[in-house]
């Protein structure tokens, strides 16, 4: 009587330890391990078959188109440049500018014209006041011995007007050429002065202004 008080009182919970532990419990989890196992391993066979099912029908996929070159090679079909002064293809544009801003290309290249323009009239304006020099005591060799330092010393008059005239003819002249060339009335840079009739020299004279800009 006493052992089957002692027995009574045993947690309910020591005897479903116990009987997890048991031989037939044991074996039941051995059995699903296996199966959990054979699924497992069904299903990395199953992965493996179609990832290789998508190599193959990736091997006969139709290449990917290059939108990038396509564009580029638009704008130097259609715009005078791409070359180097001894004739080589130079198709220099490093920040991808005609791709990731296309529709403003026409703007770019009037940009371009006018800063080349720019910068040979002032290499020559440079040189030339080194030998002659307008009338004026203020533009005289003794009140501006070196040409370098006209700027300085013309600062407060003749700058201030040059900065205007800049002002007027970009407002009057600029402004709305630009507007006909972005409308595709006009072609950049083209301000109705005559030149060659000839095509082919006329186009050799606008690859000279481009690589002497």
């Amino acid at each position: 009587r006493h052992f089957r008080c002692i027995s009574a009182s045993v947690p309910v919970r020591t005897l479903s330890v116990a009987s997890a532990l048991s031989p037939t419990s044991l074996r039941s989890s051995f059995s699903g391990s296996r199966y959990t196992l054979e699924y497992i391993n069904l299903t990395m066979k199953s992965a493996a078959a179609i990832l290789a099912l998508a190599a193959s029908a990736s091997a006969f996929a139709p290449a990917p188109i290059n939108t990038k070159s396509t564009a580029l090679n638009t704008v130097w079909d259609e715009y005078i440049g791409g070359q180097d002064f001894k004739g080589g293809e130079f198709k220099f544009d490093p920040l991808g500018l005609a791709e990731t801003y296309s529709p403003l290309v026409p703007f770019f290249r009037e940009a371009e014209l006018r800063h080349g323009r720019t910068a040979q009239l002032a290499v020559l304006g440079f040189i030339t006041t080194d030998f002659v020099r307008i009338p004026g005591d203020a533009y005289s060799f003794e009140n501006i011995p070196k040409t370098i330092d006209a700027h300085n010393v013309l600062l407060e008059g003749p700058m201030h007007q040059l900065l205007l005239w800049i002002g007027l003819f970009d407002l009057v002249i600029t402004i709305p050429a630009v507007q006909a060339t972005m409308n595709g009335e006009r072609e950049a840079g083209d301000f109705g002065i005559a030149g060659p009739k000839d095509e082919a020299k006329m186009a050799k004279y606008k690859m000279n202004e481009l690589l002497h800009g």
